[in-house]
């Protein structure tokens, strides 16, 4: 049975986004996976990382239990609008306080390289934004996809990454927007 953690990094919970976090439960509620959630805008932290790794920021109790629910999940699904061409602040600060040193990843000594502790999971992207997903990928080169996949979950060890990207959100019309919520239900049944 597949363990599926969906987190939602929206701050507005009236979102589309939230939307799109429901559809995706409720496709995987279909098959046999245990799903846990994390609404970021829901967790009482600070979200920044103070004194970066040099000192040791203590962690709340809300990241503390994200951090367990990180653990537990083998398939992570990440539901973020794209602003300025990355994720919102409240879901990087959350990143950067709970994917940490001894957790996420352990760089080793005198060393470039680093252990990886997230290897085996799985995850799913699904982002929208406010222009056509082809002209983010053709022109701008897909940087939040990059740093999302590539120097976040690659990086602690999660090597198989899809992407959905969902776009232009802002002058969507509802046709539109429920197609997008059918597919992504699709793919919370499949678990992918």
């Amino acid at each position: 049975m597949k363990k599926i953690l969906i987190i939602n990094g929206h701050p507005d919970k009236e979102s589309f986004n939230f939307g799109l976090s429901e559809a995706y439960k409720t496709g995987a509620k279909k098959s046999t996976a245990e799903i846990q959630e994390i609404n970021i805008r829901e967790l009482n932290f600070n979200p920044n990382l103070q004194f970066g790794y040099r000192k040791r920021t203590e962690l709340e109790p809300d990241l503390l239990e994200a951090q367990e629910k990180l653990k537990w999940a083998d398939h992570l699904v990440l539901v973020y609008p794209i602003w300025w061409g990355s994720v919102p602040a409240i879901m990087k600060g959350f990143l950067d306080r709970v994917l940490l040193p001894g957790f996420a990843f352990n760089k080793r000594e005198k060393s470039l390289w680093w252990d990886k502790y997230f290897t085996g999971k799985t995850a799913r992207i699904i982002c929208t934004l406010d222009q056509p997903a082809w002209y983010y990928k053709w022109f701008y080169k897909s940087p939040s996809h990059n740093a999302i996949k590539k120097l976040t979950l690659n990086y602690i060890g999660v090597k198989k990454v899809r992407i959905t990207t969902i776009g232009p959100i802002r002058l969507s019309k509802e046709k539109f927007r429920t197609k997008w919520l059918k597919k992504v239900a699709t793919l919370g049944a499949m678990n992918k």
